[in-house]
């Protein structure tokens, strides 16, 4: 545990950040070209109070894979590689694929409860759900499904987010908005995907790669001083996204042609989205450039030095990337959060599954302040200095 005077530094910098932060965002509010301060604004005591007084933290976590196991071995069965090639190029050994009557839905539902249950928060008390995902079962999103199945009664607000390998990241910074700024109580934040429904089992370069699960956290309101989310760092990058894509494509016709039913285009034929295409050499220089920088913003938002954190917690994209960034932070590899060799690359789920197993095996322990960062497809990159309850 950090020494009182940093404890005491850092609790000094939080209420001042927090008081910046929500100035900040009470000046967008205005959406005018002349700046307001905070006491121009027609804000009530309570409001003002709950801006500057509020603080939000994470209070429980779950996960869920599903059944299937498919090792290294079992792919070199269905394409050209074997068990060295991978785990030497990405340290993955095993990956869990969906089969049979398993769907995305069923495991953030499984996800959720064990968060749930660990924070010891009853699913009605729930005031939000945040299911981040870019492969979800529905086309229009899962999360309303999600809080019947968990039996919220007082129907609470629940939607998507899709941002890929950064999606929980962003979903940890939407809860801690609407905490913050918007009064809710207990927000229930999932990061789930099913990559395996859209790679190509004949490409050894991307295949090899992914794997699917659900992870979820509960973000519960505090009082400032126990505050547990101390900075954000968030990026995007739009002439990077063709390297790393899966777009939506009309089908062809029967003959293998790509005329329209009519010369005007109309009525449109049937499309979907393609295979899964990475350039993975651009993807690794982007995130080992971009990452290192995000962390170092958001520690420096927060009030933090490289010193000041426990536990440095990646998406799990591949071993070479999480050692790469790690290098260049100079943090020793027994402070790195890891379990890639035994899921592989599980996008937005990736985060709170290695979260959760750290958790529930005690490597992680409450107090501890974890830096955690997410990079993928858009192409979006973040970062969130975070303590556990």
């Amino acid at each position: 545990m950090p020494a009182v005077p940093i404890l005491r530094r850092r609790f000094s910098r939080i209420q001042r950040v927090e008081c910046s932060f929500f100035v900040g965002t009470i000046n967008n509010i205005t959406c005018s070209t002349t700046s307001k301060g905070a006491d121009e604004l027609s804000l009530n005591q309570s409001q003002l109070s709950r801006l500057v007084n509020t603080g939000c933290k994470l209070v429980g976590c779950g996960s869920a894979v599903p059944s299937l196991k498919v090792s290294n071995d079992d792919l070199a069965k269905i394409v050209d590689t074997n068990d060295e090639w991978i785990s030497v190029r990405t340290g993955i050994r095993n990956r869990r694929v969906l089969s049979g009557k398993e769907n995305l839905t069923g495991l953030a539902i499984e996800a959720s409860r064990k968060a749930l249950e660990m924070a010891e928060v009853n699913p009605k008390d729930v005031d939000l759900i945040l299911m981040c995902s870019s492969t979800g079962d529905d086309r229009f999103g899962s999360a309303p499904l999600i809080q019947k199945a968990l039996g919220c009664k007082s129907n609470p607000l629940a939607f998507d987010i899709t941002a890929a390998c950064s999606g929980f990241l962003l979903g940890l910074f939407s809860a801690t908005c609407y905490i913050k700024a918007g009064g809710f109580k207990n927000v229930l934040v999932i990061g789930a995907d099913a990559i395996s429904r859209c790679v190509d089992w004949t490409d050894r370069g991307s295949c090899i790669l992914f794997g699917d699960a659900a992870g979820a956290v509960l973000m519960q309101a505090c009082d400032i001083g126990e505050d547990g989310l101390f900075g954000f760092d968030l990026h995007s990058d739009g002439d990077g996204k063709r390297h790393l894509i899966a777009p939506f494509i009309e089908n062809e016709t029967e003959d293998g042609s790509s005329t329209s039913h009519s010369g005007s285009g109309f009525p449109p034929k049937g499309s979907s989205y393609s295979c899964l295409k990475m350039n993975g050499i651009e993807i690794f220089k982007f995130a080992v450039r971009v990452v290192p920088q995000s962390i170092e913003a958001a520690l420096d938002k927060a009030g933090f030095t490289q010193s000041d954190f426990d536990w440095l917690l990646l998406h799990q994209a591949n071993r070479r990337i999480i050692d790469a960034i790690a290098t260049r932070l100079e943090v020793p590899s027994e402070r790195v959060i890891s379990n890639l060799a035994n899921y592989g690359n599980t996008s937005a789920a990736s985060i709170p599954l290695a979260l959760d197993e750290a958790v529930r095996s005690g490597k992680v322990q409450a107090g501890h302040v974890i830096a955690a960062a997410g990079f993928g497809a858009g192409l979006t990159w973040g970062s969130a200095i975070l303590r556990w309850r």
